[in-house]
């Protein structure tokens, strides 16, 4: 249930003075106001042309190069219509060319609409036809065809560039879109929130004024695009002349990819969701000789869901005395990334708050009626400042229902984040929850009314709910649970359920019930929905398995909470409520015998035993 706001006390105090105890403001910090963000990667050609920025698995790019690539793409992108204020769809995996790609969509002075192509083909038309984009950056063939004349511009083919890298020499202005990204909908739609330059150009400033980065440190950039803490990977780098290294595509969920970076590329600075934290940690401590390869890490940040205090416990466990710098951030899509900060040094904490507000931000804690909640009250966070966003793509009315015109005396804007919260005799922030059904799933928003929508389309469903359930490894795992009148093929309901949502939307269990629980009032009652029924031990099956069985039904029995016996040669992983980060813990359970890409591209529990035996009969081949 959404936790509750308190009531407003009856008080003779005025709203200036009770705000005063209800809010706090950050740093006020003057900017060059017209700064936009490539004007940061200008700013290094002329100062060091020919230091590396950027570095992948394919190759390199010097600040010129990447300059002047970007400069060729956007001609071409100008060439085919595009021009300063159009939206332009980034559908490209991780690479030289995403990169090349963002920036030149801002040079050509419009904004970029990062897809992710794990996306439903349903999902990515619905972006691309709600932004309208005029030109869409991918591969041929690597996004759906839409029923729009929309262009589609290759970004790893020679002839997408022109001949002309000179600069492009226009007129542009930091109240100009940056990019538009997609998040959740309650309706059962994704809706894109529009974020300017300024806001972007202020964000990215504050970091590196708090934190620091040197000309030779290096940022991994593994978030992907379509989430917008990719921000700050993707532009930070820029301001101070250091570097970035793009992970290769999938390696985000792979510990093993990243801990090999982080040794080979001299990574000093990354993020992570505190759930892919864990699942790190989990990593580290199972292979100790990869601790030693951390030694170039000096500031890990973590945000997307609330950092635990046991989280931070274990990440100052295991990387002992000198382990790397850990800052906890909070924002939403509607505020340019971040607007809160607070470093974790104390390694015994007994609360992880949300932190202080960054610059030019302003934080306010109150009641529905947007009066301030009493001194320590529990009330909505809202936000003013500089970050705030433009507002939903050709959403008015939940553009004026978030985003409040002149709420009270002395300020013009704020945007109501939904989130719970109350201000400390510190001046920090404590989040205590939401006011509504959203869900954070390893750091991705999620409306439940979009899986329930999503639910209720499938054929034969007359009922559906969805919830969050909390588990013992601090990650949020959905539940779908459906009505109908007659049994629902639970294996067709998924299968429909991954056409229309993201992947990280689906939920790890599906129940059909006879009835939705109510309370006595007739409502919903949350509460009251089962857990699916844990695995009776098998009596048929406790015969001795063949070793590979073994071995990948305990690692499975361990991440899953079923019975080793009870698992079949056709059961998925998925099916019996596994998610991508138990599959990251399934192969950290192997101790390498195989890696994740296996498993991922494996999830019957059949296929998986059989490729362990196919790599064992080539080991005793080769020995």
């Amino acid at each position: 249930m959404p936790a509750s706001i308190d009531a407003m006390p009856v008080s003779t105090d005025s709203t200036a003075d009770m705000l005063s105890h209800s809010s706090v403001a950050g740093p006020v910090v003057k900017f060059d106001d017209g700064m936009r963000i490539e004007g940061f990667l200008a700013a290094q050609v002329s100062a060091q042309p020919d230091r590396t920025a950027v570095t992948s698995r394919d190759g390199a790019l010097s600040y010129r190069e990447l300059d002047r690539r970007a400069n060729q793409l956007a001609r071409g992108l100008q060439e085919n219509g595009v021009a300063r204020g159009d939206l332009v769809a980034v559908a490209v995996e991780r690479s030289l060319e995403m990169l090349v790609s963002i920036v030149a969509v801002l040079k050509a002075g419009a904004a970029y609409v990062p897809v992710d192509l794990s996306y439903p083909a349903a999902r990515i038309q619905y972006i691309l036809d709600d932004c309208a984009a005029k030109v869409v950056l991918a591969r041929p063939g690597s996004i759906p065809p839409g029923p729009g004349a929309t262009t589609v511009i290759d970004p790893f083919s020679p002839a997408s560039y022109s001949d002309d890298h000179s600069a492009l020499g226009q007129d542009l202005d930091s109240g100009d879109l940056a990019y538009v990204i997609y998040t959740s909908g309650s309706t059962g739609k994704p809706k894109g929130v529009m974020v300017e330059h300024r806001a972007v150009v202020n964000r990215l400033l504050w970091m590196q004024r708090a934190y620091p980065l040197g000309s030779d440190d290096v940022i991994l950039q593994k978030t992907p695009i379509a989430f917008d803490v990719s921000g700050w990977e993707l532009f930070w780098w820029l301001i101070p002349g250091a570097s970035v290294h793009l992970l290769e595509p999938g390696g985000e969920k792979d510990p093993d990819a990243i801990a090999s970076t982080i040794a080979s590329r001299h990574v000093t600075t990354l993020h992570f969701v505190p759930s892919m934290l864990h699942v790190f940690l989990d990593y580290l401590e199972a292979t100790s000789d990869r601790l030693d390869q951390m030694s170039s890490l000096w500031q890990v940040f973590t945000s997307g869901e609330a950092l635990t205090t046991h989280q931070v416990r274990r990440f100052h466990s295991a990387l002992g005395p000198s382990a790397p710098a850990l800052v906890n951030l909070y924002g939403p899509t509607e505020a340019a990334i971040d607007v809160t900060h607070h470093a974790c040094s104390d390694r015994e904490p007994a609360l992880v708050p949300l932190g202080r507000p960054i610059d030019n931000i302003r934080l306010y804690v109150l009641n529905q009626d947007l009066s301030p909640v009493q001194p320590g009250g529990t009330g909505e966070l809202c936000i003013a400042g500089v970050g705030l966003a433009r507002g939903y793509i050709r959403r008015p009315e939940l553009t004026r229902e978030r985003f409040i015109d002149h709420p009270f005396p002395g300020e013009s804007r704020i945007y109501r984040t939904g989130d719970l919260a109350r201000l400390l005799p510190d001046g920090t922030f404590e989040y205590l929850g939401r006011n509504d059904d959203q869900v954070k799933i390893r750091g991705v928003r999620i409306e439940l009314g979009e899986i329930e929508s999503a639910l209720r389309d499938h054929a034969g469903v007359t009922a559906a709910v969805a919830i969050a359930r909390r588990t013992s490894e601090a990650e949020n795992l959905l539940y779908g649970y459906v009505v109908g009148p007659a049994p629902v093929a639970l294996t067709a309901l998924r299968e429909h359920l991954c056409r229309v949502l993201p992947p990280v939307a689906v939920p790890s269990h599906l129940m059909q019930l006879d009835q939705l629980p109510l309370t006595a009032n007739g409502k919903l009652d949350r509460a009251a929905l089962p857990e699916p029924a844990p695995a009776e031990p098998s009596t048929s099956r406790k015969q001795q398995r063949p070793w590979a069985e073994l071995v990948i039904g305990k690692a499975w029995a361990k991440v899953l909470g079923v019975q080793v016996h009870d698992i079949k040669a056709t059961d998925n992983f998925y099916d019996l409520g596994g998610t991508s980060i138990g599959m990251v813990r399934v192969a950290t359970e192997l101790g390498g015998l195989l890696t994740l890409r296996d498993l991922m591209e494996r999830s019957e529990f059949g296929l998986i035993v059989q490729e362990l035996e196919r790599r064992q009969v080539l080991q005793r081949q080769i020995v």
